[in-house]
């Protein structure tokens, strides 16, 4: 009757088990596939716009944002040490030992039960057959062992590949190091603090220097990414690691400054190149340490390796003319904004803040109808928010130089309530200067009262006829007309056609409403243009269309959510570099890791393990062949003819 195992004798088995191993080596393949496809440790906001509310809190939930730092992630990796430990301590010996051993001791009785053995005819005397035999196998690149057994045989254990058994050692092992690293960098001691209470992420948006001590990881933190954004001529001496909806500030023991920041563009305005100029300062160096870091060329100091992640804008200024739209005679006025900083506008009820948030200098765009066109670049824009005393917030996104659209030009400013939302796009057209300025006169002439009603009488003048009630009769028709479209645009007059006109009537009085409404603004644009000491605008197609597209940017405004449009006119670029720093205990040990692994696997799969009995039989004039493998396939089949036939041969011309 069998003892009862011990439950610490069940758990070593199962820990020292290959199928749990393999088990636990599936399941982490499993995750490094999901943690290679999705996007790890990005903001959470990046995933709530892309997946949706529901798969993000999935996600979150399963840890798959953050796979490789994941506490289940790391939990599998330490099994799979210790299995993997516990199977090495397991079978490593008799590896070694069944590696080192020629099995010189084997029997007639078992070499004859071999499937590859046979028994060779020889005259020759033993000690001449030993040696003959010996030079065979040394020929073969085998090494082996002879033993005299009692009866006067002679057997021959030889034995060529058996290194293949370090394969297997090789290949365990790796694991080990290769998890081990994995630990080392999964930043273990900061998880054991966060579940003590010890140290708690940061969620304020506050500067550096306010972030409590809890919140922070000293120099002395064993491994660590941060990132770390330096606008041209500034430094510091921290990074920011992103954890889940937070953050937490790392202290370096050295100081960053960015004394230059260079980047290339291709003919279309796309990144080539971008580099950065760094200066290091240490109170242990005698000098300040100059490097230049490049794409997929960091710089390493004090273990920290510094990348060139990316870059972004460091600050610029901005120049913007600022229309107030709800101003009836009034040009716009300048107003200056640094990016990344805030600014206000009114003042009470109605004050709005601005939120001067990006600027790019190159924007590649494909804007040919069909869509078949060449990107290129159409020049700077920026992007901005105004937020009201409540606190709700528009984004807006301009460019600096009118498009070019359907072969018209057009200043397109974009328009969101939230992130989640695509830009809703409003387009101005450009007048003959290539300038908003006629567009914003005529929109201000056709918002003026006194404007209005001399419109409608220039307009009613030139009708023809001599019938003063008639001409007086559709001016004031004129006069509502140009007072409902300032007051709602076409859906205003949308509804005043649906009140007023017969369902059947409609139609048509909709197409003349639009045609009085774009003669009264073609009249309203020359009264602009000789208010502005222009000369008239021909009354072409290209007027027409200009008059057009007018009226329906003026209908749009009612849906910009603003009072205000930006015209960004100037800017003075700043450019900022983004840096990625690492501290990557694990690495070496990875690497190393990886070079066993391919030692290994070269080994248990190229190296051929064989061993080879001859046993010499004076008495009996004969030699027993024997050979066997660990692995039996035809390769065997193969080395065991040719072994044969060649000591056939040599004993037979011995003979």
């Amino acid at each position: 009757m069998k003892a009862p195992i011990s439950l610490s004798q069940r758990v070593y088995e199962l820990l020292s088990s290959m199928r749990f191993a393999v088990s636990l080596l599936t399941l982490l393949g499993v995750a490094s596939i999901i943690g290679t496809v999705l996007k790890q440790n990005e903001p959470y906001t990046n995933y709530i716009v892309k997946f949706g509310q529901f798969w993000f809190e999935l996600f979150e939930m399963l840890g798959l944002l953050d796979v490789y730092h994941a506490a289940w992630f790391l939990l599998i990796l330490l099994f799979l040490v210790v299995s993997t430990t516990l199977c090495v301590i397991r079978n490593a010996p008799l590896m070694v030992k069944e590696w080192q051993v020629y099995k010189e001791h084997a029997t007639e009785k078992s070499l004859r039960l071999f499937g590859h053995q046979v028994s060779l005819a020889t005259t020759q005397p033993a000690a001449a057959l030993q040696t003959q035999l010996s030079d065979f196998l040394s020929t073969e690149r085998y090494t082996f062992k002879t033993r005299q057994q009692d009866n006067g045989d002679v057997l021959i254990a030889a034995k060529l590949g058996t290194h293949q058994r370090l394969g297997y050692i090789f290949t365990h092992v790796a694991i080990v190091v290769i998890c081990f690293g994995g630990l080392l960098d999964g930043n273990l001691p900061f998880k054991v603090q966060e579940l003590l209470g010890w140290k708690k992420i940061e969620t304020r948006d506050i500067s550096s220097r306010k972030v409590p001590a809890e919140s922070r990881l000293g120099v002395d933190n064993l491994s660590f990414r941060a990132n770390m954004t330096l606008p041209e001529g500034e430094r510091d001496n921290v990074a920011f690691v992103r954890v889940r909806d937070g953050y937490l500030v790392q202290d370096l023991p050295f100081t960053v400054a960015l004394k230059d920041f260079r980047i290339e563009h291709y003919a279309t305005g796309m990144p080539k190149s971008f580099e950065s100029d760094i200066v290091i300062t240490d109170p242990e160096l005698a000098k300040p340490i100059e490097a230049t870091i490049r794409v997929n060329h960091p710089y390493t100091y004090k273990g920290i390796a510094i990348y060139q992640s990316d870059f972004q804008d460091g600050g610029s200024e901005l120049k913007f003319k600022l229309w107030d739209l709800a101003a009836s005679n009034q040009d716009g006025f300048d107003v200056d904004g640094v990016v990344s900083q805030k600014g206000s506008l009114g003042d009470g009820a109605q004050k709005m803040t601005v939120e001067f948030n990006e600027f790019r200098q190159f924007n590649i765009l494909n804007l040919s109808a069909d869509g078949k066109g060449k990107p290129h670049n159409v020049g700077p824009n920026t992007t901005l928010k105004l937020r009201n005393a409540s606190g709700q917030a528009r984004e807006y996104m301009s460019y600096m130089q009118p498009l070019q659209l359907d072969g018209r030009s057009y200043f397109v400013s974009g328009m969101r309530e939230t992130v989640q939302d695509e830009f809703k796009y409003l387009r101005i057209p450009a007048d003959d200067a290539l300038e908003i300025n006629g567009f914003m006169h005529l929109r201000q002439t056709l918002r003026n009262e006194q404007a209005i009603r001399d419109i409608a009488s220039q307009v009613a003048k030139q009708m023809p006829g001599d019938n003063a009630p008639l001409k007086a009769q559709f001016e004031q028709s004129l006069q509502h007309l140009l007072v409902t479209f300032k007051q709602g645009g076409y859906s205003e007059l949308s509804r005043i056609i649906e009140s007023a006109v017969p369902k059947d009537q409609r139609e048509q009085a909709a197409q003349t409403y639009l045609k009085l409404l774009n003669r009264a603004a073609l009249q309203g644009y020359q009264m602009s243009r000789a208010q502005r000491q222009l000369p008239p605008a021909p009354e072409t197609q290209e007027t027409a269309m200009f008059i057009q597209d007018s009226l329906n940017a003026m209908n749009d405004l009612f849906f910009y959510g603003t009072p205000y449009y930006f015209q960004l006119k100037n800017y003075t670029l700043k450019q900022a570099s983004g840096f990625q720093l690492t501290r990557s205990p694990g690495q070496n040990w990875v690497y190393f890791g990886s070079v066993m692994l391919v030692l290994g696997i070269f080994a248990m799969f190229y190296i051929k393990e064989r061993r080879l009995w001859l046993l010499i039989k004076p008495a009996q004039q004969e030699v027993l062949l024997a050979m066997s493998s660990n692995r039996k396939n035809m390769d065997l089949d193969q080395d065991f003819a040719r072994v044969q036939q060649q000591l056939t041969a040599l004993l037979q011309a011995t003979a």
